[in-house]
């Protein structure tokens, strides 16, 4: 019966080499999401019309401030600079409960770009993912979100499955 302690010392090798892999960006969410909360990650960039739409009209910074329980992060792909200032000309970034992050690589080209993250896909801007426990509960990949859609899918996403 040597074998469950082998399978079990190769699923942690591999584990290990699948951290490993992992950018240090990659690492620092994976690190917060495994919180047992609900963590949203938002991928957005500041040159992309939906995001800036999913901004206007205090968009996501009521969305924010009115879910307090919740962590927000948000990472800033495809460019080369973090936007703090059109995050903040909208309301978003002083918020306890928020975060913003830049990929690394800011590439917008087909064929360059980051296409996954954490292992997922990554193939739009605005990209919306919602996690609790380290367990990707929704994503919403492609385009503007809907606040009251986000608001019922994180009350789901915190209900005890």
């Amino acid at each position: 019966m040597k074998f469950p302690g082998l399978i079990l010392a190769l699923v942690g090798i591999t584990g290990a080499i699948r951290a490993a892999e992992l950018l240090p960006i990659e690492q620092q969410v994976a690190e917060a999401i495994k919180s047992p909360g609900v963590t949203v990650v938002h991928f957005w960039a500041p040159w992309c019309s939906n995001c800036a739409a999913e901004l206007a009209k205090s968009g996501w910074s009521t969305f924010i401030d009115t879910n307090a329980e919740v962590k927000f992060i948000f990472v800033t792909t495809w460019h080369d600079e973090i936007g703090r200032e059109v995050l903040a000309k909208n309301g978003v970034g002083t918020q306890s409960n928020f975060e913003l992050l830049l990929h690394p690589n800011p590439s917008r080209k087909a064929g360059d770009r980051t296409t996954r993250f954490l292992g997922l896909p990554l193939t739009w801007v605005p990209s919306t993912w919602i996690f609790r426990e380290g367990e990707l509960r929704y994503a919403l990949s492609y385009g503007e979100v809907r606040f009251p859609i986000l608001q019922q899918l994180i009350r789901d996403t915190g209900d005890k499955w």
